[in-house]
């Protein structure tokens, strides 16, 4: 089960920040976000190469700083989103797999707990998300891909998710088995088919199937019937979206566990 992190974008609301690097890239109490990343997969077992990585905007760069991981490439990733940028790892996906968001910091602990985890499709769930909303004033509580459970398993993930009737913020780390892999698959081939010639009809939310995000296709398989189950840290994760929430990183982590 290997992880597979995506970050093919650039990250533009970090304006200059990426002019020359991948937002992975862009230095975060001291080194880049992705430094953190990787140290949190070594606490649970992971090297280096045992990365694939989906890359796109300015690869080079990452290629030269890890050259042991195996690159997969986003060609398109100006005009789609996360879903199509994960898929582009899709032949190391079927035997199951972690994935993770790149522009994020998180602890080893969840990734321990998301290994541990007897079930086959299994989020990440930050308990105490709204901390971090207090400060911002670039990145609302409305963009957060929030999510609703019953105990471990979960009802639904949307945006649009009233705060207050949310248990947590999924942070954008997966773990999904054999089983749970070949289900994904499965459905997002499906849906594949429904759009095919038709990428810029609506999808969910008023996305595009092409924009879409991953808990788009994760609510659709909830409604189908599928079981989405959580894994929570009560802090101990971060988003880094925009310069503001930089300037925020060093006190965010620092009131986290």
């Amino acid at each position: 089960m290997r992880p597979i992190l995506i970050g093919a974008g650039r990250g533009s609301r970090l304006a200059h920040m990426t002019e020359q690097l991948p937002k992975t890239l862009v230095p975060t109490m001291g080194r880049p976000m992705l430094d953190w990343i990787l140290e949190a997969l070594a606490e649970a077992g992971y090297q280096k190469r045992d990365i694939v990585f989906v890359c796109g905007y300015r690869a080079d760069a990452l290629r030269a700083r890890y050259p042991e991981f195996t690159y997969v490439e986003n060609r398109n990733w100006e005009s789609n989103n996360i879903l199509l940028s994960l898929l582009c790892a899709r032949e190391y996906m079927a035997d199951g797999f972690l994935s993770s968001y790149t522009d994020i910091i998180y602890r080893g602990s969840v990734v321990k707990k998301l290994l541990a985890s007897p079930h086959d499709k299994v989020l990440a769930c930050d308990t105490d998300w709204r901390r971090r909303y207090r400060d911002r004033t670039q990145h609302p509580e409305t963009d957060g891909e929030k999510l609703r459970a019953d105990g471990e398993r979960i009802l639904e993930l949307s945006r649009t998710i009233e705060a207050d009737a949310a248990q947590g913020e999924f942070i954008g780390v997966t773990k999904f088995s054999r089983e749970g892999a070949q289900e994904l698959l499965a459905a997002f081939d499906a849906t594949e088919v429904r759009f095919q010639g038709g990428m810029d009809r609506i999808y969910r939310e008023g996305r595009t199937f092409q924009r879409a995000y991953l808990i788009d296709l994760f609510q659709s398989m909830i409604e189908n019937g599928s079981a989405f189950h959580r894994v929570d840290t009560h802090g101990g994760y971060m988003e880094l979206d925009t310069l503001e929430d930089l300037s925020f990183a060093a006190k965010w982590w620092s009131e986290s566990r």
